[in-house]
């Protein structure tokens, strides 16, 4: 039997916004890998076996991932939102590219899925609809100085800013840092999108200033959204429609 390989996104939450063709690979897999909530988020059925880890061993599940396949196995590692988009995907490469020269014969392949930014974004209206950014504010991988010389460049750049992984209990200053310099740079009346849980049951989202937000608003499930200079708020009896207009001034 041959064996491949696909990452495939479970986008934010809802079973509807899992795509097709990740429904149609993961049905025909004999193995799930990944995180363990992303893992249980896919129903058990006869003949797949589940691979469930913490959070913190991508490489490691990625190596193991890549050796099922070559054993002839239907593998899937699952991520949350888009595998590569802060997910599994590179991970997945990266273990390719420093393995054994076997695995790069393997029938690998990235299934895309919906991101969290993307269905906040829908969620708030169109705070995306010009050129935009997304930056992780976690530093496991990475400097506290990286993330903050790429967040001043992208205020510079007057990009919107989609923020991953602002606040945990790990790292509970990431959020509280990035607003600090925020309204180093910005007017107090910047918009902020904090949306929470996107598409699940505890789905939340709140539209702020800058001036009104605090870190305390976001969690480890929270993507927040920093409009540009010319985001707009569309005030309306409810939830108020938050875009970015598609064309800026000269």
């Amino acid at each position: 039997m041959t064996g491949w390989l696909v990452i495939a996104g479970l986008g934010p939450g809802a079973d509807a916004l899992v795509t097709p063709e990740v429904v149609t690979a993961l049905a025909e897999a004999t193995d799930l890998v990944g995180y363990l909530p992303y893992v249980r988020r896919v129903a058990a059925r006869p003949g797949l076996t589940r691979h469930e880890s913490d959070n913190r061993d991508e490489l490691a599940r990625a190596r193991h991932a890549l050796e099922m396949a070559m054993e002839g196995r239907r593998v899937a590692i699952v991520s949350s939102g888009d595998p590569g988009v802060f997910a599994m995907a590179a991970a997945v490469f990266e273990a390719v590219e420093t393995g054994p020269m076997a695995w790069r014969g393997l029938d690998v392949r990235v299934l895309p899925g919906v991101t969290a930014m993307l269905a906040a974004a829908a969620l708030a209206g169109a705070p995306l609809g010009h050129d935009f950014c997304a930056i992780n504010l976690s530093d496991n991988l990475k400097p506290w100085s990286t993330v903050e010389r790429r967040l001043r460049l992208a205020v510079e750049a007057d990009f919107a800013i989609a923020i991953y992984n602002p606040r945990s209990a790990a790292r509970p200053e990431g959020m509280s840092r990035a607003l600090a310099l925020l309204r180093e740079a910005c007017e107090p009346g910047r918009v902020l999108v904090f949306a929470r849980a996107v598409s699940t049951p505890e789905e939340a989202v709140r539209v702020v200033a800058l001036a009104d937000a605090a870190a305390e608003m976001a969690d480890m499930r929270t993507v927040v959204l920093v409009g540009s200079s010319a985001t707009r708020v569309i005030a309306r009896e409810g939830a108020p429609f938050v875009y970015t207009p598609r064309a800026a001034p000269a």
